[in-house]
């Protein structure tokens, strides 16, 4: 084995066995080389392929502190990290699908303030929330969804995001959402994996309440337990992480208005260690 390789991993473990928490940003994905060569995939290869990546590079160039380890472990190539300056603010569309593996609303906020402080915005274009369904059955709630869009809306009141969106929402609970909620939702999107076409009444309550309808290949569950310790083993060198759980993803697009074309994409992803 490589000596560095060796050191790499001997440092890599003694961070994340020290962190309770592990922040991680891709970068742009846009302007990464290993990315760009490798062939279209689903959106969670994708993903793992990212953290792969990012914490081989991170782990590659970080020092190992001689005290105080930290909490929170935040694994980010600063290169790669495309922040948004206030000139071309104006021009550019940033949006967001945030992925909650728990559902924790607390998420929500930590998630918004991140990618805003990461991009160096004050504001979110559009936010799409995937909150977590119960696994014992496929039918969906408006009282599951309830706590994550409180949350949401109190962000748009505080003018963090200025639209709002939901994703996989049926007529019958987009239209209780719709009437219960203050902040009305400005987008639903629909997996056409499911369905070749969108069904009829959703398209008409949409068309006649002024929702827009977005397609998506995203699968139910973007990335599960096993799949990040999967990606964290692989990019820090086969270290255990059997403890370690994702809070959230989010993904971001960052989209020249005029032009049509994404400037930016990258993902940003929060994990915990499991308490003993």
């Amino acid at each position: 084995m490589d000596p560095q390789n060796t050191n790499t991993s001997s440092e890599a473990k003694m961070l994340l066995s020290h962190a309770k928490t592990l922040r991680l940003h891709t970068g742009n994905l846009v302007n990464r080389s290993h990315m760009k060569n490798k062939c279209p995939c689903s959106p969670s290869e994708e993903l793992q392929d990212c953290i792969q990546a990012t914490l081989s590079d991170w782990f590659s160039t970080t020092k190992t502190p001689s005290k105080d380890f930290p909490d929170t472990l935040d694994c980010s190539i600063p290169q790669e990290t495309d922040a948004i300056t206030p000139e071309e603010r104006d021009e550019l569309r940033v949006s967001v699908k945030l992925f909650l593996c728990e559902s924790l609303e607390s998420s929500i906020r930590d998630a918004v303030e991140m990618v805003c402080q990461t991009l160096a915005v004050s504001q979110l274009d559009s936010v799409i929330i995937a909150p977590p369904w119960p696994l014992e059955s496929d039918s969906q709630s408006l009282a599951h969804l309830q706590p994550a869009w409180e949350v949401l809306e109190a962000l748009v009141r505080s003018q963090k995001i200025a639209a709002i969106g939901t994703s996989d929402l049926d007529k019958d609970l987009l239209e209780q959402l719709y009437n219960w909620a203050q902040v009305k939702p400005s987008s639903n999107q629909f997996n056409l994996a499911s369905c070749c076409v969108m069904p009829p009444e959703l398209t008409a309550f949409a068309k006649e309440f002024d929702i827009q309808l977005l397609t998506h290949n995203d699968p139910k569950e973007l990335m599960s337990a096993a799949t990040f310790q999967e990606a964290v083993q692989e990019g820090t060198q086969d270290l255990n992480t059997a403890d370690w759980r994702p809070e959230w993803v989010l993904r971001y697009s960052i989209i020249v208005k005029c032009r049509g074309i994404i400037k930016a994409k990258g993902y940003l992803v929060s994990a915990r260690k499991a308490s003993p």
